[in-house]
């Protein structure tokens, strides 16, 4: 099993085009896409899969893109293509059926992985609690893994972005129960998903908010519709922390973000990041709009602020 990510360099793209599946497209190509994804490549997709929802709800991924996400690498010409999760909220199989995965799964002859069974094997964590999990063992080969998830306010984990959906959706609910909370893991969440997350690395991160989350995440909050607006990133602390900025927070806001940038997992600091497409500020402004009604309420008002706005006046 690989410890490292394909690429080091915090590379983010922030992309707003017609629709979720194009900006995705557009995004990716400003991405050193051929370095991440090899002829030959066993590739893991994770869409967000919590609960049986439908899309427009903000709660799962949406199958259209995720559909254009299995045809772009493709191009790419991996020898398979896994999708992959777990559902904490219910049975996956029901997730499938009502976000209409199943039918993209079916269409784009690809395999699909419940990550809440067998066959395992113990993944040893530092976690304060939780000292090892049970993973499906289709993770141990994988040459890729690719992160697909809604943003969203999570009431624990402060936000879902591409390591939180990662992080909770490989632990297995046959063993944690649903929604996997029986066996410590959200006894110290923020300990449990930097402990998973330096075990499990993440090569590409996606997270939209095409159908993001506001209020009580990541189930019982308020949908955004802000048409096609896509962060990718080839770090996942760094994607995720300027997810987290749409959000109003800063990385130390998010504990188990800012911890693993000091663990050295990532950047979170956005001028050390190359950061392409539409600028934060820009970005932040039109979530801002359809999420609130309001171009002001966003973090980097007067500025770009650095870790701890430590430039402030």
């Amino acid at each position: 099993m690989r410890h490292n990510r394909k690429i080091k360099e915090p590379i983010v793209a922030i992309t707003k085009g017609m629709t979720e599946g194009q900006s995705l497209e557009k995004a990716l190509d400003m991405l050193p896409i051929d370095e991440i994804i090899k002829k030959g490549d066993k590739v893991i997709i994770s869409p967000n899969g919590v609960k049986d929802k439908k899309p427009k709800d903000g709660v799962v991924s949406g199958p259209k893109t995720l559909k254009k996400l299995i045809e772009y690498v493709k191009k790419r010409e991996p020898s398979e293509i896994y999708i992959a999760f777990g559902s904490g909220g219910t049975d996956s199989q029901k997730v499938l059926k009502t976000a209409g995965f199943d039918k993209i799964i079916e269409e784009e002859k690809v395999e699909f992985v419940d990550m809440n069974y067998g066959p395992f094997f113990e993944l040893e964590l530092d976690a304060p609690i939780l000292k090892s999990t049970p993973v499906n063992k289709v993770v141990e080969d994988a040459d890729v893994i690719i992160s697909f998830t809604q943003l969203k306010y999570h009431e624990e984990a402060t936000i879902t972005a591409s390591i939180k959906n990662i992080c909770l959706g490989y632990p297995p609910a046959s063993v944690h129960g649903f929604p996997k909370k029986n066996t410590g893991i959200h006894d110290d969440l923020h300990g449990f998903i930097r402990s998973f997350a330096k075990k499990m690395p993440i090569d590409l991160a996606i997270i939209s908010m095409d159908k993001a989350m506001i209020g009580t995440g990541p189930i019982f909050g308020k949908a955004v519709n802000t048409p096609g607006l896509i962060i990718a990133g080839t770090d996942p602390v760094a994607a995720d922390c300027i997810g987290a900025r749409m959000l109003g927070f800063l990385p130390q806001a998010v504990n188990y973000l800012y911890m693993l940038y000091k663990d050295g997992l990532g950047e979170a600091e956005p001028q050390n990041m190359t950061i392409k497409g539409l600028d934060v500020v820009e970005a932040e402004k039109l979530f801002s709009k359809c999420a609130y009604g309001d171009k002001k309420s966003i973090l980097d008002q007067n500025h770009l602020k650095d870790l701890h706005d430590k430039n402030s006046k």
